[in-house]
C-alpha cells in the first residue's frame, strides 16, 4: 500500500541519517476504501492527491509542534513572517510517499488515515515531497491558524488556502541528501 507520511525537515534529516523513521503516532494517509466512498468520482491518481494533501496539512501541525517546542526551549517567539532563522523551524511542508505492508485502516479517525505497523525504512520510500522556498511565508502563517481553520473560521481557511495553493516539489530518494544540504 502506498502511504503518505506527514513530516518536517528534521524528520527528513533523521530518515537520511538513521535510514528509517517512525512517524509520529504511526499515522499516515492513503487511498482507503473509506476515502473512495467519500468521493463520487475520481481515479486513483486524484484520490492519491487527496491523501497527500491530508498528509501535507498534517505536516503543518508537526511544524507547529516543532516551533512550539523550540519556543519553550528558548523562550524566543517567532513571528509568522520570519522564516528559516536560527532556532526556528523550516516552514516547508514535507510528505514522504512510501510503500508499506500491514497498515491498519482507521476510518474512525478520518477517511484517509492509516496506522503503520512499524518504522519506515529508507528503501521503502518511493519519493519525498517538499515545499519550495517561495511557499515559506504562507506556510508560516498557515501554521499559526491550522487549528482555527479546522474549526471553520473563514479567515483562517483563506490563510490555509494560500499555503495549500503551493504545489509540493517531488524528489527522488537519492536527491534527498542533496536537498537537505541546500537547506
Amino acid at each position: 500500500m502506498r502511504v503518505y507520511i506527514p513530516a518536517t525537515i528534521p524528520m527528513l534529516r533523521q530518515l537520511v541519517d538513521e535510514r528509517e523513521l517512525f512517524p509520529l503516532g504511526a499515522t499516515a494517509f492513503a487511498v482507503t476504501p473509506a476515502l473512495r466512498e467519500a468521493y463520487a468520482a475520481g481515479d486513483d491518481d486524484e484520490l492519491a492527491e487527496v491523501a497527500m494533501s491530508e498528509a501535507a496539512r498534517a505536516s503543518l501541525r508537526l511544524i507547529a509542534a516543532e516551533r512550539d517546542g523550540l519556543d519553550d526551549a528558548d523562550d524566543d517567539t517567532t513571528a509568522p513572517d520570519e522564516v528559516a532563522t536560527p532556532g526556528s523551524p523550516t516552514y516547508r511542508r514535507c510528505v514522504i510517499a512510501a510503500d508499506v505492508t500491514g497498515a491498519k485502516l482507521r476510518p474512525d479517525l478520518d477517511d484517509a488515515v492509516v496506522k503503520l505497523a512499524g518504522p519506515i525504512a529508507y528503501d521503502q520510500v518511493a519519493s519525498v515531497h517538499v515545499d519550495l522556498a517561495e511557499a515559506e511565508p504562507q506556510v508560516a502563517k498557515a501554521v499559526d491558524v491550522i487549528d482555527v481553520a479546522d474549526m471553520g473560521d473563514p479567515d483562517a481557511e483563506f490563510v490555509l488556502g494560500d499555503a495549500e495553493d503551493h504545489q509540493l516539489a517531488w524528489y527522488a530518494t537519492q536527491e534527498l541528501p542533496f536537498l537537505l544540504d541546500l537547506l
